[in-house]
């Protein structure tokens, strides 16, 4: 994302020598990255096999469903309206989609921990006293979505930044996995709260799907802030760990 004119203590660049991003961030960055894709890609197969959600602990082709997605099914007993089905790939789609989240939970507990340990969180992510002011941070937006980034703005995050990936990494990403664990038949016949906290089999699949629109509107965005950010700069600086100077006009 692009940041926003309201000065934070740690917009300034970094020293020679020390990273702008960490290696264990850019290694957790990247990794996180691949395994979204992959959760993406085969969450959509996934998805194509029974395209009706149910809230509760059953839900199945004779019973009603909460909402449907207008789209073909791939298993011909589903019926979508549509007089065809989509070349069935649920065997492949699953394996990838668990093992992928595997990753991204071991992942995801490493950066915990390391950023807890090396005070990453504290002192790049959480919010600063004066820039959760109501006030200040409807400015911070509006500043955040009218200019264009400064070269600054790339050696710290703004306040609505700190707010959104704290909101991704401390929130999104552990009903995911929380609700994406309740759909696990091995692991609720150890741990059956992980499907009783959300309401049943069929609720924790329907938020899982929710939060996962989520997400993907995360990445949208990131995506596009960083391009107007300057792409070369800021995949560089996660590549690097360090953001490439800007070369002085003659």
């Amino acid at each position: 994302m692009a940041t926003s004119t309201i000065p934070v203590k740690n917009a300034v660049p970094a020293a020679p020598g020390v990273p702008r991003h960490s290696a264990m961030v850019r290694v957790t960055h990247w990794l996180t990255a691949l395994c979204v894709f992959a959760l993406l890609l085969s969450g959509v197969e996934i998805i194509i096999s029974h395209p009706r959600f149910y809230w509760g602990e059953t839900g199945n082709v004779m019973t009603p469903s909460l909402f449907d997605i207008p789209i073909p099914a791939s298993r011909p007993w589903v019926d979508t309206g549509y007089g065809y089905v989509l070349p069935d790939q649920n065997g492949w789609s699953r394996n990838l989609h668990f093992q992928s989240a595997w990753v991204v939970i071991v992942t995801g507990l490493v950066y915990l921990i390391t950023s807890l340990r090396r005070r990453h969180l504290r002192d790049n992510l959480l919010p600063e006293r004066g820039g959760m002011d109501w006030r200040a941070l409807t400015k911070e937006i509006t500043d955040h979505l009218r200019r264009l980034p400064q070269e600054a703005d790339a050696h710290s995050y703004n306040t609505v930044q700190r707010l959104t990936y704290l909101a991704v990494i401390l929130l999104l990403f552990p009903l995911a996995i929380w609700t994406g664990l309740a759909m696990s038949p091995a692991l609720v016949s150890v741990f059956p709260f992980l499907v009783e906290l959300p309401g049943g089999f069929q609720s924790a699949r329907t938020i899982h799907f929710f939060v996962s629109l989520l997400l993907v509107l995360f990445l949208v965005v990131h995506v596009v802030m960083v391009c107007r950010a300057g792409f070369r700069t800021r995949i560089t600086a996660m590549i690097t760990g360090r953001v490439p100077a800007r070369k002085k006009n003659p």
